[in-house]
């Protein structure tokens, strides 16, 4: 694992200080960039998404699709874990302890937006930080990127569907052609593009060129425009969260059950329908984790810079690393 994955939630937590900071000293003056928007898409935000999401999709070969049936137990499991079970399972721990259980420490309409945030993130499985996690556990490379391949495709029709039903029944008014342009922005053009490069530069330079030079290149790009895009969320959030620290804590609690309710789920079956170990910590892992990038992306256009949503997806980020951290440490230790 590099720099920035081992200590991402550290810098989480310099991004939401130097964004609370921002906010406070010189918040008015930026208000414009709340402001620039094309069917209710945030354009800075937009660029950013595309400069996290690309290099995550330009490592993705999709001609390791042709080895889809040589793990199709493991596969079927991730299907199920990730598209028929994790996203309903978010929905309800979140409106069980944001709706429910603390309902006295939080206003109806920010525990909507809460909510709203965190089925979001729950319809969102990892892309990218999996394979970090596969690599940790001594898993299949070549399983997880089937893996990641065939999710992604999933995502493309599933994602809307997904939210839209569940922020639905939580009676939450989603615009439906703000979610589908919200997708094909921060989705299907990333992925084509990513698509495209791949195979352009495998042709033209090599695979060990585009893994060893490439890739690495893009990867400051990334990290950069991540933390600026925290940096800009905090800095139109720093009041509320300064007001209320404590919402930050709140929303925790459901984001990190069910992180470790989907990871004992997926395994416990994994193991229970003969998974090798190798096979069983990936499919247990990627739904675990969070494509943090689109869910952050998703909540600002639909709900706004400065809305209770889009923190709650990036609570999502700074409880990614330790919690699957300690979930790596427990595949490893259960190894079989």
């Amino acid at each position: 694992m590099g720099t920035f994955e081992r200590y991402l939630s550290l810098w989480v937590l310099l991004g939401i200080v130097a964004g609370i900071l921002i906010g406070n000293l010189v918040g008015d003056s930026i208000t414009f960039l709340s402001e620039l928007e094309i069917a209710k898409v945030n354009i800075p935000v937009a660029i950013l998404v595309w400069m996290m999401i690309y290099p995550m999709m330009v490592q993705i070969d999709f001609s390791s699709l042709k080895n889809i049936g040589q793990n199709a137990k493991g596969l079927s499991l991730t299907l199920i874990v990730n598209w028929l079970i994790k996203p309903f399972t978010m929905a309800f721990f979140a409106w069980l302890f944001l709706d429910q259980l603390f309902h006295a420490y939080l206003e109806p309409e920010l525990a909507q937006e809460y909510i709203a945030g965190a089925i979001i993130l729950g319809a969102a499985p990892c892309t990218a930080m999996v394979f970090v996690w596969s690599y940790l556990t001594k898993g299949d490379a070549n399983y997880t990127l089937v893996q990641v391949s065939v999710n992604d495709l999933v995502l493309l029709v599933a994602f809307i569907p997904i939210v839209r039903f569940l922020l639905g029944v939580t009676n939450i008014e989603i615009p439906y052609n703000t979610l589908l342009s919200s997708v094909v922005i921060f989705v299907v053009i990333p992925l084509v593009a990513g698509y495209l490069s791949n195979k352009l530069l495998i042709q033209t330079k090599g695979k060990k060129w585009l893994e060893e030079v490439f890739l690495p290149k893009l990867k400051p790009i990334s990290i950069i425009a991540l933390l600026t895009t925290l940096v800009l969320l905090f800095a139109f959030q720093g009041n509320q969260i300064i007001q209320q620290p404590f919402h930050i804590l709140l929303i925790a609690v459901p984001l990190t059950i069910q992180t470790y309710f989907i990871f004992f789920i997926a395994w416990f079956t994994g193991k229970w329908i003969g998974l090798k170990h190798q096979i069983c910590a990936p499919s247990s892992l990627i739904g675990a984790s969070n494509f943090f990038e689109l869910a952050v992306a998703v909540a600002i256009a639909l709900f706004g810079l400065n809305s209770g949503a889009a923190l709650a997806t990036v609570v999502g980020i700074l409880i990614e690393v330790p919690v699957m951290l300690s979930l790596v440490a427990i595949a490893n230790r259960w190894k079989y």
